[in-house]
């Protein structure tokens, strides 16, 4: 059994009929009813059954599972809110702040080559901060823990301070002036309005009393960001490990978060 509500069925099915609509598609040209390929769909990101199989069952070949995939997880990803309406939700919401995170999402591996600052040819898609392949994605949360959005993905040997720098912070920092967001030490040196941890000073000394109660009332409230992504992962399991390509990590991150939404009444 797939244990979702029936109504998140009718939903993607929904954004399907309107996508194939706008296509121009002809009736009964398709393997699959609008309602049938949402089943899918969300049976895959539920469970990440292997793709040949779950299209077999379905009666597709695999090349037509993988573009029908492909085909929901575009039409998804195209719901999910971009960061100008995420942030004006917060503000009209009246959210005392905001919390930043990234996650490298694993992935196979993937040949593309960079060059790092040794001047040395590394994997691009390698993170030394999980020791493997993947991608990283950027996240900004409600102070629970909420997701309110997903960035695209970058490779997972971009640090997050780079990501932030490219995909959240020049957005972020007109809305910081009065709604600060907190994030972990990888965010240091990210400006004005983003509340990072203080670090130990260098020349061995420790902090003072001031300094560590701020760190601890940081990271307290800090701490419920780490819902942010269970939230999605551990209820969308395919995102624990893509064997797609890694650039479509981020079409599928905010894919299960339009899902999540609606399981949590944010949209309908």
């Amino acid at each position: 059994m797939l244990d979702v509500p029936r109504e998140l069925i009718g939903f993607v099915a929904r954004l399907l009929r309107a996508e194939r609509r706008a296509r121009g598609t002809r009736r009964r040209t398709r393997c699959l009813t609008c309602s049938k390929q949402a089943l899918f769909v969300i049976a895959w990101f539920r469970d990440k059954p292997n793709i040949t199989r779950h299209g077999l069952a379905f009666g597709l070949s695999q090349s037509t599972a993988y573009r029908y995939l492909h085909e929901a997880v575009d039409v998804l990803a195209d719901q999910a809110p971009d960061l100008h309406q995420a942030l004006d939700k917060a503000v009209a919401d009246g959210l005392p702040h905001l919390e930043l995170d990234g996650k490298i999402y694993p992935s196979d591996r993937c040949r593309e080559k960079t060059v790092s600052v040794k001047g040395e040819a590394i994997d691009a898609w390698f993170s030394g901060k999980t020791g493997g392949f993947g991608g990283n994605v950027q996240m900004l949360c409600e102070p629970d823990g909420f997701p309110i959005w997903f960035s695209d993905v970058l490779p997972g040997g971009v640090v997050d301070i780079e990501a932030a720098r490219a995909l959240v912070l020049p957005a972020v920092y007109p809305y910081a002036k009065t709604m600060p967001v907190l994030a972990d030490p990888g965010y240091q040196g990210a400006g004005h309005g983003i509340i990072v941890p203080f670090k130990n000073p260098a020349d061995g000394n420790v902090l003072s009393i001031d300094d560590r109660c701020r760190n601890r009332l940081q990271r307290f409230l800090r701490c419920r960001g780490e819902r942010g992504f269970a939230l999605v992962g551990e209820r969308w399991t395919a995102l624990k490990h893509t064997t797609l390509s890694p650039g479509r990590i981020g079409d599928l991150v905010r894919s299960a978060h339009v899902l999540t939404l609606f399981e949590h009444r944010r949209i309908s």
